[in-house]
């Protein structure tokens, strides 16, 4: 096969929640394709700023909307995609495949991109996510499991897990037919011809399977020779690029050389994530010095209350931060946290609405990052939490991220550029809950380097020259 063209746009993504678009940019910038994501449909002038820039991605939050938004929505982000003249392009899905008929539907997705077919990359094994005889397995830290057995997944409030086979999964959301290249197909070298007979047999979409090196080439390298024919939709995780980065280095493609982050003075980190991993993170980062600072949620649905609260948090952070001490407020310890609860019942309590209090928690958030990097004058901030993080993100004004170095995997660093373009770029670290390893957030405040002449163990994950860069 051959390898990506010396110039000229290569993939363009939506992505379904604000970290997993952030992730694809990962991969391609950290591969050496200078990628851009934006804060929703870019204006002219904006856009005219990245023009070097291969390949474009949008971020938004169709992962928390019902279908009836996305067909309002969604068919002019297909269409932008489509103009940019990218053979690849991308609607980017969680690697947990987070979705359900009446939110987040990947089907709508799908029945509303689709071309003559569309290929669905799941899985994505750089960050522990396997797809094997069309059934989806995730790590977590008891080890790992299948999807519908997933201690996070399983019970998830919105979009539980209860069917661990992806295309049985996706039928509940569309009637378009779904095939399977399985694992073995991909082993024994009849890949195109099971993808042929498949797709003859009346596949519109067709999963393919992924466990190791081999099949991400194998995958990646169908998937390009498609897109060399014709300008082709996708569905997945950033397994896609993964998949295409591995064919590609095989190919001839020469990766870059690393670019690892360096080390920050201290940090401040918002959370309104309830994964019991950034849980561990949290608990983690205190014994490594953080100062770990709750903010009471059941005060979002009054406006001056809620401020209050926000006032309460910051000046404990500031106090922190005049110490010498890296902060992270957060809103909850884990799906167990007693906050949970309290906070959903004052919410239903004012006819607040999930989305509306978690977009009042994350704008909140936001603003009050904002605030600490401006009175502390900190170099570098850090956000936990998928939804929060694109509401937070929003209300600090950024209009688009660049991936500047590399953290661990699905966690970059990256530089947020501001709508007024006078403003220098400031950086920040966005994390969905289930990413990173337990010293994360001593990472994101030492880099790697630093972090290991610390004493701090580097346990992220770690990519072999087929999938791509070496973070």
């Amino acid at each position: 096969m051959t390898g990506p063209p010396a110039s000229g746009p290569l993939v363009a993504w939506y992505g379904d929640d604000f970290t997993g678009a952030a992730a694809v940019m990962e991969v391609l910038e950290f591969s050496g394709f200078p990628s851009v994501l934006f804060l929703g449909l870019p204006e002219p002038a904006l856009r005219a700023r990245f023009a070097d820039r291969r390949c474009i991605g949008i971020a938004g939050d169709a992962r928390t909307r019902p279908p009836e938004w996305m067909d309002q929505n969604l068919p002019p982000v297909v269409a932008a995609l489509r103009e940019t003249g990218a053979p690849v392009i991308h609607y980017k899905v969680c690697s947990t495949f987070d979705s359900a008929p009446d939110i987040g539907s990947i089907g709508r997705a799908a029945e509303l991109g689709i071309g003559d077919w569309a290929p669905l990359v799941v899985a994505a094994p750089r960050i522990g996510r396997w797809q094997v005889f069309g059934t989806l397995f995730a790590r977590h830290p008891g080890g790992i499991a299948r999807l519908d057995r997933h201690p996070t997944m399983a019970v998830h409030p919105v979009t539980p897990m209860t069917e661990a086979d992806v295309a049985r999964h996706l039928a509940r959301q569309t009637a378009l037919p779904v095939g399977l290249v399985s694992i073995l197909d991909l082993q024994a070298g009849r890949a195109a011809e099971t993808l042929a007979r498949v797709r003859g047999a009346g596949a519109r979409i067709v999963a393919f399977d992924l466990l190791d090196d081999a099949s991400l080439r194998e995958t990646g390298a169908l998937i390009w020779a498609e897109a060399q024919v014709r300008q082709l939709f996708v569905l997945g995780s950033q397994g896609i690029e993964d998949t295409l980065i591995a064919a590609w280095v095989a190919a001839g493609h020469q990766l870059p050389v690393s670019r690892p982050a360096p080390p920050s003075g201290p940090i401040a980190v918002v959370s309104g994530s309830c994964s019991p991993d950034t849980a561990r993170q949290i608990a983690v980062a205190e014994a490594q010095g953080f100062a770990a600072i709750p903010i009471d949620a059941t005060r979002t649905p009054d406006a001056r209350a809620w401020a209050q609260a926000c006032a309460a948090a910051e000046a404990a952070a500031l106090a922190a931060l005049a110490r010498g001490q890296s902060v992270i407020v957060h809103s909850a310890r884990g799906p167990d946290d007693p906050a949970i609860a309290a906070a959903r019942a004052a919410r239903e309590a004012a006819g607040q609405s999930p989305r509306d209090g978690a977009e009042t928690l994350g704008r909140g958030l936001g603003a009050l990052l904002g605030r600490l990097a401006a009175r502390a004058g900190l170099a570098r901030t850090a956000i936990a939490g998928g939804d929060t993080s694109g509401f937070a993100i929003a209300e600090r004004g950024i209009a688009a991220l660049t991936a500047e170095a590399e953290i661990v995997p699905a966690v970059p660093l990256l530089h947020a550029h501001f709508a007024d373009p006078a403003r220098p770029p400031a950086e920040i670290a966005v994390k969905g809950g289930q990413m990173g390893p337990e010293n994360l957030f001593a990472l994101v405040r030492d880099g790697p380097a630093g972090a290991a002449a610390c004493g701090v163990k580097d346990h992220g994950e770690r990519r072999s020259a087929t999938q791509g860069r070496t973070s």
